[in-house]
C-alpha cells in the first residue's frame, strides 16, 4: 500500500472529523444487544424508522430470552412498519435462540461468533463491536462503500475489500471514528444521487471523474 495513500486517508478522516463534529452512530441503543437488534432491523430501512420502532420494542423485549418466548406473529406486528418485517422477525428469534443456547444470553465479542447469528454479516458484527463494545472495527455500509470508491482509493463493490483497505490505510485507533465520519459524509454530502460536491470538505483530495458536474 503506497504510504502517500495512507497519508491522504488520514487527511480525509481528519477533515471529515472537523466537518462533522457531531457525527455519531444514529441507531439508538443502550447495550450491545439493542444495537444488534437495531442493526438487523436497519437493513434496507432508515435509521429514523428503526429508532421509532425500537423505542417501544426494547421496553417489551429487554433481552434475547424475551424474544425467544414470544410467537413470531406477535413480533411481526411489533415491527410491522419495518421493511421485510416478516423475515426479520424470524431472523431475530433465530439469533436470540443461539444467543441463549450458546452464549448465555450475551452478545459475543468476536466477528466469527457474531456472524453465526441469523441476519448478521460482517457489517452488522463490526458495527456492534465498534459502537457498543469499544472494539476497533469498521462496518462497511452503503456510504462507507461509496466514498472510498469515489475518492479513488479502490474500485470495487465488495464491502469486505473496502473494509480490508480502510483497516490497512488507517491506524487502528482511527477505525471507529474514521468509519463514522465517512458514513456521515456519504449520507449528508457525498450522496448517491446529486452529491453536494460544492460543499465537500475533501473536494481537492477526491479523484471522482464526475465531481465537477456537481459543484
Amino acid at each position: 500500500m503506497p504510504q502517500n495513500l495512507s497519508a491522504v486517508a488520514l487527511e480525509v478522516v481528519d477533515r471529515l472529523d472537523k466537518a462533522y463534529p457531531e457525527a455519531h452512530q444514529e441507531l439508538n441503543f443502550s447495550n450491545p444487544f439493542e444495537l444488534l437488534i437495531a442493526t438487523i432491523l436497519a437493513a434496507q430501512c432508515t435509521d429514523v424508522r428503526v429508532n421509532e420502532v425500537t423505542k417501544d420494542l426494547f421496553k417489551k423485549y429487554p433481552g434475547p430470552g424475551a424474544f425467544v418466548n414470544r410467537d413470531v406473529a406477535e413480533i411481526e406486528q411489533d415491527i410491522r412498519s419495518i421493511s421485510f418485517y416478516r423475515n426479520k422477525a424470524k431472523g431475530i428469534i433465530s439469533a436470540c435462540k443461539l444467543l441463549v443456547a450458546e452464549f448465555g444470553g450475551e452478545v459475543p465479542a468476536t466477528v466469527d461468533d457474531l456472524v453465526r447469528l441469523s441476519y448478521v454479516g460482517r457489517k452488522t458484527a463490526n458495527i456492534v463491536l465498534a459502537n457498543a463494545m469499544g472494539i476497533p472495527a469498521i462496518g462497511v455500509d452503503t456510504h462507507t462503500l461509496r466514498v472510498p470508491n469515489r475518492l479513488g482509493w479502490i474500485s470495487t463493490k465488495d464491502p469486505d475489500k473496502v473494509e480490508a483497505l480502510l483497516c490497512e490505510l488507517l491506524p487502528e485507533e482511527k477505525w471507529h471514528r474514521g468509519n463514522i465520519v465517512i458514513q456521515w459524509h456519504g449520507r449528508y454530502t457525498c450522496k448517491a444521487k446529486n452529491p453536494l460536491c460544492g460543499a465537500c470538505a475533501v473536494f481537492d483530495l477526491c479523484n471522482w471523474a464526475d465531481k465537477e458536474a456537481f459543484v
